[in-house]
């Protein structure tokens, strides 16, 4: 489905059937997003549920994090040495993968008051944030990209 900012969405649920519904929100998420960073080009954006044990392996085996962890975007063209591109044109349309871990997402709701729904949404626009370029390993920068997922979360709640 590819909405007017030109987010195709790809979306794949390995962890339970009752998490089948996100994917008219988080189209919603990424038009907002799309918007709001001036993001013109038709992208395709793969989201992945996936429970403790996959991400877990993921965040070591790519992270070097021993631990589960709740969301983690793979950018399909973070090396931007053209030589090192696997597939040339096809795949800079590939903005990359984002894989949310469901069980964590749920211990992160009731910790901190969320509904599951919007704790899901929040780490979808997390991750895609990160996707297109946002990070917050420097103060100045967390600033930065946490204002803008507030933002996001703020007008995709209120429908404006």
């Amino acid at each position: 489905m590819i909405n007017s900012y030109g987010m195709q969405l790809v979306f794949s649920n390995d962890y339970h059937p009752d998490y089948d519904g996100y994917e008219a929100r988080f189209q919603k998420i990424g038009e907002v997003a799309f918007r709001r960073c001036g993001v013109a080009i038709d992208y395709e954006v793969d989201v992945l549920f996936v429970g403790d044990e996959e991400i877990h392996a993921i965040n070591r085996d790519y992270r070097g994090v021993d631990r589960v962890t709740d969301v983690i975007s793979f950018a399909f063209n973070d090396d931007k040495d053209p030589s090192h591109q696997i597939l040339g044109d096809e795949a800079e349309r590939i903005l990359g993968e984002i894989l949310i871990c469901i069980p964590q997402a749920l211990r992160q709701a009731k910790e901190i008051g969320n509904s599951e729904e919007r704790e899901i949404c929040f780490l979808f626009c997390h991750g895609l944030l990160h996707l297109l370029g946002y990070d917050h390993m420097k103060e100045e920068d967390e600033k930065v990209m946490f204002a803008l997922q507030d933002a996001i979360m703020e007008e995709v709640s209120h429908g404006k």
